[in-house]
Parts: structure tokens; sequence; C-alpha cells
């Protein structure tokens, strides 16, 4: 059977993740996997809609750089983290390349010397994929009056 969630408490993790997030320039996305959660299940946890298990709590901690009072909200640490603007990363992954990544990181070292051999060869045979071309700024013209 389930416990009731703590509704104060969730919110004060959820409020200290998302600060320590941002802090570290790092999507939901970005923590979720390193955490080993789904980004819908951390997303909720950051709205502080439902509290993590003890084990999920340390990986947490470990992820965001905190210690667990301070996302608990308790002791000293409580009050250590305001928000800070963060800068957006410069570049993230696609969600399918997170998702294979993921799966990768689950397989065998065998299995995953034999996916490498497939994608090297897949990517030998594709023909190459033109550069993105750079976004130029646009100038004003000086208003004259």
């Amino acid at each position: 059977m389930r416990e009731p969630v703590d509704h104060k408490l969730a919110a004060i993790l959820g409020g200290a993740a998302r600060v320590a997030r941002l802090r570290l320039g790092l999507t939901q996305s970005d923590v979720a996997e390193r955490v080993g959660m789904a980004m819908e299940v951390y997303s909720r946890l950051e709205r502080g809609r439902m509290l993590p298990r003890t084990q999920t709590l340390k990986r947490l901690c470990d992820v965001l750089q905190v210690s667990s009072d301070t996302l608990l909200g308790v002791g000293r640490g409580g009050a250590s983290l305001t928000p800070v603007v963060s800068r957006k990363p410069e570049r993230e992954d696609p969600l399918e390349l997170r998702r294979m990544t993921r799966k990768l990181r689950e397989l065998e070292p065998s299995q995953l010397r034999a996916v490498s051999r497939v994608v090297n060869a897949v990517v030998a045979v594709m023909p190459p994929v033109a550069p993105a071309k750079p976004v130029r700024a646009v100038r004003r013209r000086k208003a004259t009056g």
C-alpha cells in the first residue's frame, strides 16, 4: 500500500531540486537520465507531486551536487540554495539519442562492441551531412530623421 505524500515536503524538495538543477545548467531530461528515472517522473518530483524513494534521493543528491538536508529543507542547508539564472546548455541531445544512450548503458560489454560495429558500418556508408548554415545577425539601419 502506498503511503500518502507529504505535499509540503514534496514542494520543498521539488523547489530545491529545481534550483539546484538550474544552478548546474541542466535540463530535467539531463537530471532524469543521470538519476535513472523517466523524465516524466522527475518532472512530477520537481513540481512537488511526489517524493523519491531513499535510493533515488541519494542519486538525486549526487547528480545535483547537494546534500539531502538541502533538498529536504532541514538544517543549515535548507536556505543555502538561492535561484540562479542559468545559461542554456549549448546543445541538448535529441530525445531519441538520449533514449538510445540509456539502452546502451544496459548492455554487456560484448553487446556494446557489437552495436558499435553496426553503427560504424552504417555511418561509413551514409552520405555526408551538410553542415548547418550559420545564422547571420540582422543589421538594422539607423533611423534618419
